[in-house]
Protein backbone atom coordinates (compact mmCIF):
# COMPACT_ATOMS: atom_id res chain seq x y z
CA UNK A 1 0.00 0.00 0.00
CA UNK A 2 1.45 3.34 -1.06
CA UNK A 3 2.05 5.89 1.71
CA UNK A 4 2.72 8.87 -0.54
CA UNK A 5 0.86 12.15 -0.41
CA UNK A 6 -1.65 12.88 -3.14
CA UNK A 7 0.53 14.08 -5.97
CA UNK A 8 0.22 17.79 -6.68
CA UNK A 9 0.45 16.99 -10.38
CA UNK A 10 -2.64 14.76 -10.30
CA UNK A 11 -5.05 16.49 -12.67
CA UNK A 12 -8.80 15.98 -12.66
CA UNK A 13 -11.33 17.21 -15.21
CA UNK A 14 -14.86 17.65 -13.83
CA UNK A 15 -17.81 18.06 -16.19
CA UNK A 16 -20.71 19.83 -14.48
CA UNK A 17 -20.68 22.04 -11.37
CA UNK A 18 -24.27 21.46 -10.31
CA UNK A 19 -24.70 19.35 -7.18
CA UNK A 20 -22.08 16.60 -7.02
CA UNK A 21 -19.56 18.44 -9.20
CA UNK A 22 -19.37 21.57 -7.05
CA UNK A 23 -19.20 19.67 -3.75
CA UNK A 24 -16.60 17.27 -5.13
CA UNK A 25 -14.46 20.07 -6.60
CA UNK A 26 -14.32 21.83 -3.22
CA UNK A 27 -13.15 18.68 -1.44
CA UNK A 28 -10.57 17.75 -4.07
CA UNK A 29 -9.09 21.26 -4.11
CA UNK A 30 -8.74 21.07 -0.31
CA UNK A 31 -6.66 17.93 -0.77
CA UNK A 32 -4.28 19.50 -3.26
CA UNK A 33 -5.50 18.07 -6.56
CA UNK A 34 -5.34 20.21 -9.70
CA UNK A 35 -8.97 20.71 -10.76
CA UNK A 36 -10.34 21.90 -14.10
CA UNK A 37 -14.10 22.12 -14.56
CA UNK A 38 -16.34 22.68 -17.60
CA UNK A 39 -19.82 24.11 -16.89
CA UNK A 40 -22.29 25.77 -19.31
CA UNK A 41 -24.16 27.81 -16.66
CA UNK A 42 -22.43 31.15 -16.15
CA UNK A 43 -24.08 31.64 -12.74
CA UNK A 44 -22.61 28.37 -11.44
CA UNK A 45 -19.21 29.27 -12.85
CA UNK A 46 -19.22 32.65 -11.07
CA UNK A 47 -20.36 31.03 -7.82
CA UNK A 48 -17.62 28.42 -8.00
CA UNK A 49 -15.03 31.02 -8.91
CA UNK A 50 -15.63 32.74 -5.57
CA UNK A 51 -15.13 29.62 -3.47
CA UNK A 52 -13.00 27.11 -5.37
CA UNK A 53 -9.36 27.53 -6.39
CA UNK A 54 -9.79 25.69 -9.68
CA UNK A 55 -9.56 26.39 -13.38
CA UNK A 56 -13.12 27.01 -14.58
CA UNK A 57 -14.24 26.96 -18.20
CA UNK A 58 -17.71 28.10 -19.22
CA UNK A 59 -18.77 25.87 -22.05
CA UNK A 60 -20.47 22.70 -23.24
CA UNK A 61 -19.23 19.30 -22.11
CA UNK A 62 -19.76 18.05 -25.68
CA UNK A 63 -17.58 20.78 -27.20
CA UNK A 64 -14.22 19.46 -28.35
CA UNK A 65 -12.83 23.01 -28.18
CA UNK A 66 -13.61 23.09 -24.46
CA UNK A 67 -11.86 19.75 -23.99
CA UNK A 68 -8.78 21.03 -25.80
CA UNK A 69 -8.82 24.28 -23.80
CA UNK A 70 -8.99 22.21 -20.61
CA UNK A 71 -5.94 20.17 -21.68
CA UNK A 72 -7.85 16.90 -21.64
CA UNK A 73 -4.89 14.98 -23.07
CA UNK A 74 -2.93 15.75 -19.86
CA UNK A 75 -5.65 14.74 -17.37
CA UNK A 76 -5.38 11.78 -15.01
CA UNK A 77 -9.11 11.52 -14.20
CA UNK A 78 -12.40 12.48 -15.80
CA UNK A 79 -15.45 12.92 -13.55
CA UNK A 80 -18.61 13.39 -15.64
CA UNK A 81 -21.42 14.55 -13.35
CA UNK A 82 -23.64 16.68 -15.58
CA UNK A 83 -27.43 16.36 -15.22
CA UNK A 84 -27.62 14.30 -18.41
CA UNK A 85 -26.84 10.56 -18.20
CA UNK A 86 -26.26 10.26 -21.95
CA UNK A 87 -23.78 13.16 -21.93
CA UNK A 88 -21.87 11.63 -19.01
CA UNK A 89 -21.57 8.26 -20.75
CA UNK A 90 -20.61 9.81 -24.09
CA UNK A 91 -17.99 11.98 -22.40
CA UNK A 92 -16.27 8.88 -21.04
CA UNK A 93 -15.90 7.61 -24.61
CA UNK A 94 -14.49 11.00 -25.64
CA UNK A 95 -12.12 10.95 -22.65
CA UNK A 96 -10.86 7.56 -23.74
CA UNK A 97 -9.94 9.04 -27.13
CA UNK A 98 -8.04 11.83 -25.37
CA UNK A 99 -6.14 9.18 -23.40
CA UNK A 100 -7.49 9.99 -19.93
CA UNK A 101 -6.63 6.86 -17.86
CA UNK A 102 -9.49 6.86 -15.31
CA UNK A 103 -13.09 7.80 -16.05
CA UNK A 104 -16.00 8.19 -13.62
CA UNK A 105 -19.59 8.91 -14.62
CA UNK A 106 -22.76 9.71 -12.69
CA UNK A 107 -25.63 7.72 -14.21
CA UNK A 108 -29.06 7.81 -12.56
CA UNK A 109 -30.45 4.91 -14.59
CA UNK A 110 -29.49 1.49 -13.23
CA UNK A 111 -30.03 -0.05 -16.68
CA UNK A 112 -26.46 0.82 -17.69
CA UNK A 113 -23.17 -0.48 -16.38
CA UNK A 114 -24.37 -3.55 -14.47
CA UNK A 115 -23.29 -7.13 -14.99
CA UNK A 116 -26.54 -7.96 -16.78
CA UNK A 117 -26.82 -4.67 -18.71
CA UNK A 118 -26.74 -4.59 -22.49
CA UNK A 119 -24.11 -1.86 -22.24
CA UNK A 120 -21.58 -2.66 -19.51
CA UNK A 121 -19.14 -0.20 -17.94
CA UNK A 122 -16.25 -1.50 -20.02
CA UNK A 123 -18.28 -1.01 -23.21
CA UNK A 124 -18.67 2.65 -22.27
CA UNK A 125 -15.00 2.98 -21.24
CA UNK A 126 -16.11 3.84 -17.68
CA UNK A 127 -13.98 2.76 -14.73
CA UNK A 128 -16.60 3.68 -12.13
CA UNK A 129 -20.34 4.35 -12.45
CA UNK A 130 -22.08 6.30 -9.69
CA UNK A 131 -25.83 5.87 -9.09
CA UNK A 132 -26.63 8.55 -6.42
CA UNK A 133 -30.22 7.48 -5.83
CA UNK A 134 -29.22 3.83 -5.56
CA UNK A 135 -26.45 4.74 -3.10
CA UNK A 136 -28.94 6.64 -0.92
CA UNK A 137 -31.50 3.81 -1.01
CA UNK A 138 -28.90 1.14 -0.22
CA UNK A 139 -27.51 3.19 2.67
CA UNK A 140 -30.96 3.68 4.22
CA UNK A 141 -31.67 -0.02 3.71
CA UNK A 142 -28.41 -0.85 5.50
CA UNK A 143 -29.22 1.44 8.40
CA UNK A 144 -32.72 0.08 8.90
CA UNK A 145 -31.42 -3.48 8.98
CA UNK A 146 -28.96 -2.53 11.74
CA UNK A 147 -29.78 -2.69 15.43
CA UNK A 148 -32.22 -0.04 16.61
CA UNK A 149 -31.94 1.97 13.42
CA UNK A 150 -28.83 3.77 14.68
CA UNK A 151 -25.98 4.52 12.31
CA UNK A 152 -23.30 1.87 12.79
CA UNK A 153 -20.24 1.99 10.54
CA UNK A 154 -17.98 -1.02 10.10
CA UNK A 155 -14.30 -0.10 9.89
CA UNK A 156 -11.24 -2.29 9.37
CA UNK A 157 -13.36 -5.11 7.92
CA UNK A 158 -15.80 -4.92 10.81
CA UNK A 159 -13.24 -5.33 13.61
CA UNK A 160 -13.92 -1.75 14.76
CA UNK A 161 -17.42 -0.27 14.82
CA UNK A 162 -18.58 3.30 15.22
CA UNK A 163 -22.11 4.03 16.39
CA UNK A 164 -24.05 7.29 16.31
CA UNK A 165 -26.78 7.96 18.85
CA UNK A 166 -28.60 10.96 20.28
CA UNK A 167 -28.08 12.09 23.88
CA UNK A 168 -31.42 12.62 25.61
CA UNK A 169 -32.20 14.69 28.71
CA UNK A 170 -32.43 11.59 30.93
CA UNK A 171 -29.37 9.88 29.46
CA UNK A 172 -26.78 8.87 32.09
CA UNK A 173 -24.20 10.55 29.84
CA UNK A 174 -25.91 13.95 29.68
CA UNK A 175 -24.06 16.89 31.30
CA UNK A 176 -20.99 14.71 31.82
CA UNK A 177 -17.42 15.50 30.76
CA UNK A 178 -15.89 12.93 28.43
CA UNK A 179 -12.95 12.26 30.74
CA UNK A 180 -15.35 11.47 33.62
CA UNK A 181 -17.40 9.14 31.40
CA UNK A 182 -14.27 7.23 30.40
CA UNK A 183 -13.07 6.95 34.01
CA UNK A 184 -16.43 5.62 35.20
CA UNK A 185 -16.88 3.15 32.33
CA UNK A 186 -13.31 1.93 31.95
CA UNK A 187 -14.28 -1.74 31.98
CA UNK A 188 -14.11 -1.75 28.17
CA UNK A 189 -12.26 0.60 25.79
CA UNK A 190 -14.27 3.10 23.71
CA UNK A 191 -13.95 6.67 22.47
CA UNK A 192 -16.39 9.44 21.67
CA UNK A 193 -14.91 10.64 18.40
CA UNK A 194 -17.36 13.29 17.16
CA UNK A 195 -20.28 15.37 18.41
CA UNK A 196 -22.87 17.17 16.26
CA UNK A 197 -24.32 20.11 18.21
CA UNK A 198 -26.66 22.50 16.46
CA UNK A 199 -25.08 23.07 13.05
CA UNK A 200 -21.56 22.52 14.40
CA UNK A 201 -19.44 19.38 14.44
CA UNK A 202 -16.93 18.98 17.28
CA UNK A 203 -13.91 16.70 17.56
CA UNK A 204 -14.14 16.53 21.36
CA UNK A 205 -11.49 16.55 24.07
CA UNK A 206 -11.64 15.19 27.60
CA UNK A 207 -13.02 18.40 29.06
CA UNK A 208 -15.90 18.64 26.59
CA UNK A 209 -19.37 17.87 27.93
CA UNK A 210 -22.17 15.85 26.36
CA UNK A 211 -25.42 17.83 26.28
CA UNK A 212 -29.03 16.79 25.60
CA UNK A 213 -29.73 17.02 21.87
CA UNK A 214 -26.14 16.15 20.92
CA UNK A 215 -25.64 13.47 18.29
CA UNK A 216 -22.54 11.59 19.45
CA UNK A 217 -20.37 9.09 17.57
CA UNK A 218 -18.83 6.32 19.69
CA UNK A 219 -16.04 3.97 18.58
CA UNK A 220 -15.37 0.52 20.05
CA UNK A 221 -14.15 -2.92 19.06
CA UNK A 222 -16.75 -5.24 17.57
CA UNK A 223 -16.82 -7.48 20.66
CA UNK A 224 -17.64 -4.46 22.85
CA UNK A 225 -20.52 -3.12 20.74
CA UNK A 226 -23.15 -4.75 22.97
CA UNK A 227 -21.63 -3.11 26.06
CA UNK A 228 -21.50 0.23 24.25
CA UNK A 229 -25.15 -0.01 23.27
CA UNK A 230 -26.04 -0.76 26.87
CA UNK A 231 -24.06 2.25 28.07
CA UNK A 232 -25.84 4.59 25.66
CA UNK A 233 -29.28 3.07 26.23
CA UNK A 234 -29.62 1.71 22.69
CA UNK A 235 -31.71 -1.46 22.47
CA UNK A 236 -30.84 -4.28 20.09
CA UNK A 237 -33.90 -5.10 18.04
CA UNK A 238 -35.01 -5.44 14.47
CA UNK A 239 -37.16 -2.74 12.88
CA UNK A 240 -40.34 -4.13 11.34
CA UNK A 241 -42.57 -1.20 10.37
CA UNK A 242 -41.40 1.58 8.09
CA UNK A 243 -43.20 4.65 6.73
CA UNK A 244 -41.74 6.38 3.65
CA UNK A 245 -42.78 9.86 2.49
CA UNK A 246 -42.17 10.29 -1.24
CA UNK A 247 -42.31 7.72 -4.05
CA UNK A 248 -39.53 9.09 -6.24
CA UNK A 249 -36.42 7.17 -7.28
CA UNK A 250 -35.08 6.88 -3.73
CA UNK A 251 -38.38 6.25 -1.92
CA UNK A 252 -39.46 3.65 -4.44
CA UNK A 253 -36.12 1.86 -4.30
CA UNK A 254 -36.13 1.78 -0.49
CA UNK A 255 -39.59 0.20 -0.59
CA UNK A 256 -38.34 -2.41 -3.10
CA UNK A 257 -35.35 -3.30 -0.93
CA UNK A 258 -37.31 -3.49 2.33
CA UNK A 259 -40.60 -4.89 1.10
CA UNK A 260 -39.80 -8.59 1.42
CA UNK A 261 -38.57 -8.42 5.01
CA UNK A 262 -40.12 -5.30 6.56
CA UNK A 263 -43.65 -3.90 6.63
CA UNK A 264 -43.56 -0.80 4.39
CA UNK A 265 -46.17 1.95 4.06
CA UNK A 266 -45.38 4.61 1.44
CA UNK A 267 -47.22 7.95 1.16
CA UNK A 268 -47.06 9.75 -2.23
CA UNK A 269 -48.57 13.21 -2.83
CA UNK A 270 -49.06 12.78 -6.58
CA UNK A 271 -52.16 10.65 -7.25
CA UNK A 272 -50.96 9.36 -10.64
CA UNK A 273 -47.57 8.32 -9.25
CA UNK A 274 -49.23 6.73 -6.22
CA UNK A 275 -51.44 4.64 -8.50
CA UNK A 276 -48.44 3.52 -10.58
CA UNK A 277 -46.52 2.57 -7.44
CA UNK A 278 -49.45 0.50 -6.18
CA UNK A 279 -49.02 -1.75 -9.23
CA UNK A 280 -45.20 -1.80 -9.19
CA UNK A 281 -44.57 -2.35 -5.46
CA UNK A 282 -46.29 -5.60 -4.60
CA UNK A 283 -44.77 -5.85 -1.11
CA UNK A 284 -45.58 -2.32 0.08
CA UNK A 285 -48.78 -0.50 1.02
CA UNK A 286 -49.17 2.67 -1.07
CA UNK A 287 -51.24 5.62 0.19
CA UNK A 288 -52.12 8.85 -1.61
CA UNK A 289 -51.70 11.94 0.58
CA UNK A 290 -49.54 14.82 1.80
CA UNK A 291 -46.81 13.50 4.10
CA UNK A 292 -46.33 16.94 5.66
CA UNK A 293 -49.92 16.95 7.01
CA UNK A 294 -50.29 15.74 10.60
CA UNK A 295 -53.77 14.32 10.01
CA UNK A 296 -52.49 12.30 7.04
CA UNK A 297 -49.56 10.94 9.06
CA UNK A 298 -51.71 9.95 12.02
CA UNK A 299 -54.42 8.32 9.90
CA UNK A 300 -51.70 6.44 7.99
CA UNK A 301 -50.49 4.92 11.26
CA UNK A 302 -47.40 7.00 12.09
CA UNK A 303 -47.55 6.08 15.77
CA UNK A 304 -47.29 2.39 14.91
CA UNK A 305 -44.09 2.87 12.92
CA UNK A 306 -40.55 1.98 13.97
CA UNK A 307 -38.79 4.01 11.27
CA UNK A 308 -40.00 7.16 9.50
CA UNK A 309 -38.23 8.13 6.23
CA UNK A 310 -38.67 11.33 4.22
CA UNK A 311 -37.43 10.95 0.63
CA UNK A 312 -39.21 13.65 -1.39
CA UNK A 313 -37.31 15.99 -3.69
CA UNK A 314 -37.85 18.98 -1.39
CA UNK A 315 -35.43 19.77 1.47
CA UNK A 316 -37.98 21.71 3.50
CA UNK A 317 -40.63 19.00 3.22
CA UNK A 318 -38.18 16.30 4.30
CA UNK A 319 -36.81 18.24 7.27
CA UNK A 320 -40.11 19.65 8.52
CA UNK A 321 -41.95 16.33 8.10
CA UNK A 322 -39.37 14.77 10.43
CA UNK A 323 -39.85 17.62 12.92
CA UNK A 324 -43.61 17.08 12.73
CA UNK A 325 -43.28 13.31 13.12
CA UNK A 326 -41.04 13.72 16.16
CA UNK A 327 -43.55 16.13 17.70
CA UNK A 328 -46.44 13.73 17.14
CA UNK A 329 -44.46 10.83 18.57
CA UNK A 330 -43.46 12.89 21.62
CA UNK A 331 -47.12 13.87 22.19
CA UNK A 332 -48.12 10.22 22.06
CA UNK A 333 -45.39 9.42 24.57
CA UNK A 334 -46.84 12.02 26.94
CA UNK A 335 -50.39 10.72 26.56
CA UNK A 336 -49.56 7.02 26.70
CA UNK A 337 -46.50 6.41 28.81
CA UNK A 338 -44.99 3.07 28.06
CA UNK A 339 -46.06 2.84 24.40
CA UNK A 340 -42.85 1.43 23.00
CA UNK A 341 -43.20 2.49 19.37
CA UNK A 342 -43.49 6.19 20.22
CA UNK A 343 -40.34 6.07 22.33
CA UNK A 344 -38.21 4.05 19.95
CA UNK A 345 -39.21 5.33 16.49
CA UNK A 346 -36.39 6.73 14.36
CA UNK A 347 -36.52 9.42 11.68
CA UNK A 348 -34.28 9.38 8.58
CA UNK A 349 -34.41 12.27 6.11
CA UNK A 350 -32.98 12.73 2.64
CA UNK A 351 -31.51 16.23 2.38
CA UNK A 352 -30.47 17.49 -1.05
CA UNK A 353 -28.51 20.51 0.15
CA UNK A 354 -25.31 19.57 1.97
CA UNK A 355 -25.41 22.66 4.21
CA UNK A 356 -28.67 21.36 5.71
CA UNK A 357 -27.39 17.92 6.71
CA UNK A 358 -26.16 18.78 10.21
CA UNK A 359 -29.13 21.14 10.70
CA UNK A 360 -31.58 18.35 9.82
CA UNK A 361 -29.83 16.02 12.28
CA UNK A 362 -30.41 18.45 15.12
CA UNK A 363 -33.97 19.52 14.25
CA UNK A 364 -35.73 16.18 14.17
CA UNK A 365 -33.93 13.64 12.02
CA UNK A 366 -32.04 10.93 13.85
CA UNK A 367 -30.07 10.64 10.63
CA UNK A 368 -29.82 12.91 7.57
CA UNK A 369 -28.41 11.65 4.27
CA UNK A 370 -27.34 13.61 1.20
CA UNK A 371 -27.05 12.02 -2.25
CA UNK A 372 -24.27 14.39 -3.31
CA UNK A 373 -22.19 13.53 -0.26
CA UNK A 374 -22.77 9.79 -0.72
CA UNK A 375 -21.83 9.99 -4.42
CA UNK A 376 -18.82 12.20 -3.72
CA UNK A 377 -17.58 9.85 -1.01
CA UNK A 378 -17.64 6.91 -3.42
CA UNK A 379 -15.73 8.94 -6.02
CA UNK A 380 -13.21 10.15 -3.43
CA UNK A 381 -12.62 6.58 -2.24
CA UNK A 382 -11.85 5.58 -5.83
CA UNK A 383 -9.39 8.45 -6.32
CA UNK A 384 -7.73 8.12 -2.92
CA UNK A 385 -7.39 4.35 -2.92
CA UNK A 386 -3.63 4.56 -3.50
CA UNK A 387 -3.18 6.91 -0.51
CA UNK A 388 -5.79 5.90 2.09
CA UNK A 389 -7.03 2.41 2.94
CA UNK A 390 -10.61 3.62 3.36
CA UNK A 391 -12.70 6.74 4.02
CA UNK A 392 -16.21 6.84 5.49
CA UNK A 393 -18.33 9.95 5.98
CA UNK A 394 -20.08 10.22 9.35
CA UNK A 395 -23.71 10.91 8.43
CA UNK A 396 -25.11 14.02 10.07
CA UNK A 397 -21.61 15.18 11.00
CA UNK A 398 -19.15 17.33 9.09
CA UNK A 399 -16.53 14.65 9.72
CA UNK A 400 -14.74 11.70 8.11
CA UNK A 401 -13.43 8.39 9.41
CA UNK A 402 -10.18 7.37 7.74
CA UNK A 403 -8.13 4.19 7.81
CA UNK A 404 -4.51 5.01 7.02
CA UNK A 405 -0.97 3.62 7.48
CA UNK A 406 1.69 5.63 9.33
CA UNK A 407 4.61 6.22 6.96
CA UNK A 408 8.13 5.77 8.39
CA UNK A 409 9.36 8.92 10.16
CA UNK A 410 6.06 10.73 9.57
CA UNK A 411 5.10 13.34 12.23
CA UNK A 412 2.58 11.00 13.89
CA UNK A 413 5.40 8.57 14.78
CA UNK A 414 7.51 11.19 16.53
CA UNK A 415 5.61 11.56 19.83
CA UNK A 416 2.65 10.16 21.86
CA UNK A 417 -0.84 11.36 20.98
CA UNK A 418 -1.12 13.53 24.10
CA UNK A 419 1.85 15.59 22.89
CA UNK A 420 0.67 16.23 19.35
CA UNK A 421 -0.49 19.73 20.22
CA UNK A 422 -3.85 21.43 20.65
CA UNK A 423 -4.43 21.81 16.89
CA UNK A 424 -4.45 18.09 16.18
CA UNK A 425 -6.33 17.28 19.38
CA UNK A 426 -9.22 19.59 18.41
CA UNK A 427 -9.34 18.89 14.65
CA UNK A 428 -8.17 15.26 14.46
CA UNK A 429 -8.79 12.32 16.77
CA UNK A 430 -6.90 9.02 16.66
CA UNK A 431 -9.56 6.44 17.39
CA UNK A 432 -7.84 3.06 17.08
CA UNK A 433 -4.59 1.38 16.05
CA UNK A 434 -3.76 -2.11 14.75
CA UNK A 435 -1.04 -3.54 16.99
CA UNK A 436 -0.04 -7.11 17.83
CA UNK A 437 -2.56 -8.44 15.29
CA UNK A 438 -5.55 -6.81 17.03
CA UNK A 439 -7.29 -3.44 16.91
CA UNK A 440 -6.91 -1.36 20.08
CA UNK A 441 -8.68 1.85 21.11
CA UNK A 442 -6.06 4.62 21.22
CA UNK A 443 -5.49 6.65 24.40
CA UNK A 444 -3.41 9.70 25.27
CA UNK A 445 -0.12 7.87 25.91
CA UNK A 446 -0.41 5.74 22.75
CA UNK A 447 2.66 6.21 20.54
CA UNK A 448 2.05 5.18 16.93
CA UNK A 449 4.92 3.34 15.24
CA UNK A 450 6.07 3.10 11.62
CA UNK A 451 3.74 1.09 9.33
CA UNK A 452 0.95 0.74 11.91
CA UNK A 453 -2.63 0.96 10.60
CA UNK A 454 -4.68 3.63 12.30
CA UNK A 455 -8.31 4.79 12.29
CA UNK A 456 -8.63 8.58 12.43
CA UNK A 457 -11.68 10.85 12.77
CA UNK A 458 -11.34 14.40 11.51
CA UNK A 459 -13.35 17.38 10.37
CA UNK A 460 -14.03 17.04 6.64
CA UNK A 461 -11.97 20.11 5.77
CA UNK A 462 -8.96 18.75 7.67
CA UNK A 463 -8.52 15.50 5.75
CA UNK A 464 -5.43 16.95 4.09
CA UNK A 465 -3.95 17.53 7.58
CA UNK A 466 -4.39 13.84 8.36
CA UNK A 467 -2.39 13.04 5.25
CA UNK A 468 0.35 15.47 6.29
CA UNK A 469 0.45 13.96 9.76
CA UNK A 470 0.68 10.35 8.56
CA UNK A 471 2.28 10.53 5.12
CA UNK A 472 4.86 13.31 5.30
Amino acid sequence: MSTKKPAKSTSILILGLGGVGYYLAKRLVHEGYAITAIEPDGTLVRLADGFIDARLIQGNAMSMECWKEAGADKMDYLIAVTNNDAVNMMCCLIADRFGIPKKIARVRSTEFGGKDSILKAQDLKIDMIIHPEELAAQEIFRLIKLRAGNDIINVAKGQIQAMATRIHEKSPLAYRKLKDIHMEHGQFPFRIVAIARGITTLIPGGNDELLPGDQAFFMASREHLTHLMGLTGVEQEQRHRVMIIGGGLVGKRIAELLGKSVGVRLIEKNEVIAQELSFELKNAEILHGDGSDSDVLLSAGLLEMDTFITATGENETNIMSCVLAKHLMASQKTNKIGKKASVQSKCISLVNKEDYVVLASTMGSDLALNKKILASNEILKFIRRGELLSVAHLHGFDAEMVEIVAAPHSPITQKPLSRLGSYYNTKIMIGSIHRDEVWQIAVGDTHIQNHERVIVVCMSQHLKDVQKLFLA
